[in-house]
């Protein structure tokens, strides 16, 4: 694996449980709503589809991709219902560089090796409007900005308004950039972190 793995991560409300093969069992319920897709795309997926997925989640990519993918179950404290999850894509980030004063020489020179994070949450149907995705996406960033991982990104689908909320809430800000499939791109400001 490239970079740290998950672990668990616990806010006032919420556990957020590192993604595991046996979690499809009841997550398929809670991301059974096609209106949950809307946004997001696809379609709910099986039980079966949805194993197979988190098998090749919580494999990872190829170590040669030199990036990982850290996923989260999100769970209720209070009874430990999954509610939805959270993810980061986590790959390397083109180094910034520094400029020696023009009185030493006015040398540029690479800073150190960087880290940017894609990250989504998505919260079950029942259980949103609660600050479930926010609460859950905050956590997240604590925990990859812990990690060295201080460049932010997320997309947004124009129309979701209340994922762009949450985007907001967290300290990310629309960049005006879109996806090619016509999703906003929000950053998270390094001076957020």
């Amino acid at each position: 694996m490239y970079g740290p793995l998950a672990e668990t991560i616990r806010t006032q409300r919420l556990v957020l449980e590192p993604l595991a093969v046996h979690h499809a069992d009841e997550m398929a319920p809670v991301l059974d709503d096609p209106r949950l897709h809307r946004y997001i795309g696809g379609a709910p997926l099986a039980r079966d589809e949805l194993r197979a997925r988190y098998s090749h989640l919580v494999a990872g990519p190829a170590p040669f991709h030199q990036e990982y993918w850290l996923n989260w179950i999100v769970r209720r404290a209070r009874d430990g219902q999954a509610v939805g999850y959270v993810q980061a894509t986590v790959t390397p980030a083109p180094p910034g560089f520094a400029v020696a004063p023009a009185s030493t020489g006015s040398a540029v020179t690479p800073g150190p090796p960087r880290r940017i994070a894609s990250v989504a949450w998505v919260i079950g149907t029942p259980y949103q409007g609660f600050g479930f995705a926010t609460e859950a996406a905050r956590a997240l960033l604590g925990w990859l900005v812990s990690h060295g991982v201080h460049d932010v990104v997320a997309t947004v689908h124009p129309d979701n308004g209340p994922s762009a909320a949450v985007a907001a809430k967290l300290g990310l800000h629309r960049t005006g950039d879109t996806t090619a499939d016509g999703e906003d791109v929000w950053r998270l400001p390094r001076t957020a972190t």
